[in-house]
């Protein structure tokens, strides 16, 4: 068991590609990709008598981890289903969401998160500055900078990174490819095993139930508002992080798909 916290536990499993995680989550709990979600909320105690450290066992529909025993009564698929390869976003939708991340009227080199540098030399403003000029290989490049960059579990700049590669693969970017190859090589060694992880998800368009649900309001399936409040209140940054990682993508898919 790598953390147990009263909304989650987290499991390392061994396998030939050096491991993966699994997440045992309460029904409040942000919907990670690697997440095994429990009917019962965090408020009714079901995951803090686990010590740490605790062996688990991972198979057969099951996960057991000290005295839990989890029996999987469904299966869900996280890669959100959209209606194309590369779907059409509603204007008014994209419109809305950035404006509800930046503020209206703010202009998007004033964005900060807790824990990264600000400023022209920093390095959310050299991602707006290849976003700009459609540069993925720039883009890419700031990858080196945001990996492993902030506090926490999934440090803000893995979320940004995480964010605009779901968002990259989903929306149909040609190069998404390369793209997520490039950002999970760098993550090894640089970030954390959960973050690593999410990383890895995100490369197959795997993203967590509040990241898709934006993604479903946008080309017009549920209303936008609650989904971005959903997804913004995500963790102390992550949410936040996520949703300038999809504003990203959004802007690289359309200028790469913009006449010249």
């Amino acid at each position: 068991m790598l953390l147990s916290v009263p909304a989650a536990v987290y499991i390392h499993v061994p396998n030939d590609r050096g491991g993966d995680v699994v997440g045992v989550l309460t029904s409040d709990a942000a919907r990670l990709p690697l997440g095994c979600v429990l009917f019962r909320p965090s408020n009714g105690r079901p995951l803090v008598a686990l010590p740490g450290g605790a062996p688990a066992q991972v198979g057969g529909g099951r996960i057991v981890v000290g005295d839990l025993a989890v029996s999987a009564a469904a299966w869900w698929n996280p890669r959100p289903k959209l209606p194309s390869l590369r779907p059409a976003l509603l204007p008014e939708g994209v419109r809305q969401l950035r404006n509800t991340l930046y503020g209206e009227g703010v202009p998007h080199s004033a964005f900060t998160l807790p824990g990264l540098p600000t400023g022209p030399g920093g390095p959310l403003a050299a991602l707006r500055g290849a976003v700009r000029r459609a540069d993925l290989d720039a883009a890419l490049r700031t990858a080196t900078r945001l990996i492993g960059l902030g506090p926490g579990l999934t440090p803000a700049g893995d979320d940004v990174m995480a964010g605009t590669i779901a968002g990259l693969v989903l929306l149909g970017h040609p190069s998404a490819e390369r793209f997520a190859a490039g950002v999970y090589a760098l993550a090894a060694g640089r970030t954390t095993e959960l973050s690593r992880a999410l990383l890895r998800h995100a490369a197959c368009g795997r993203v967590s139930g509040e990241y898709a649900a934006v993604l479903h309001a946008l080309v017009g399936e549920r209303p936008l508002a609650p989904a971005v409040a959903a997804l913004l209140g995500t963790g102390s940054t992550s949410g936040r992080a996520m949703a300038l990682g999809l504003c990203t993508a959004i802007d690289l898919v359309d200028r790469t798909a913009r006449p010249r």
